[in-house]
């Protein structure tokens, strides 16, 4: 049938064969370990059973919540570093102690007010 024995004493089968057994071992063998799964958490829109477009838009709409959440860690990270790196400056006085307080107000105005439009494109989506 096309098999060989190599050196080592072992066959070489044709990919011809491998390859759909391979694929078979690969679709059987984790069922088992499917059925463990937790059920899948439903959106925070709760659309009723089979309503699958509800369900799509309720995961879009968790999703956009989450990247503004992100949008607005990474702001403050932002702001964050700034500040370190204004008050490192200010320590070996290449900047003066005004700029750090002018940067922390200002950095707060723009945390907020970033905060605000996040919380209102949340009532949006």
């Amino acid at each position: 049938m096309g098999t060989s024995i190599t050196e080592n004493g072992f066959t070489k089968t044709p990919v011809a064969i491998r390859r759909p057994l391979l694929a078979i071992a690969a679709v059987l063998f984790p069922l088992s370990l499917w059925a463990a799964l937790p059920t899948p958490v439903a959106p925070s829109t709760a659309p009723p059973a089979g309503d699958w477009i509800g369900l799509i838009q309720g995961y879009i709409k968790d999703g956009g919540l989450v990247l503004g959440l992100a949008i607005a860690v990474l702001g403050f990270l932002w702001i964050a570093y700034l500040g370190f790196a204004k008050f490192n400056e200010a320590r070996q006085g290449k900047a003066e102690w005004a700029e750090v307080g002018v940067l922390g107000i200002v950095g707060a105005i723009v945390l907020i007010f970033a905060s605000y439009l996040l919380t209102e494109a949340a009532g949006v989506i």
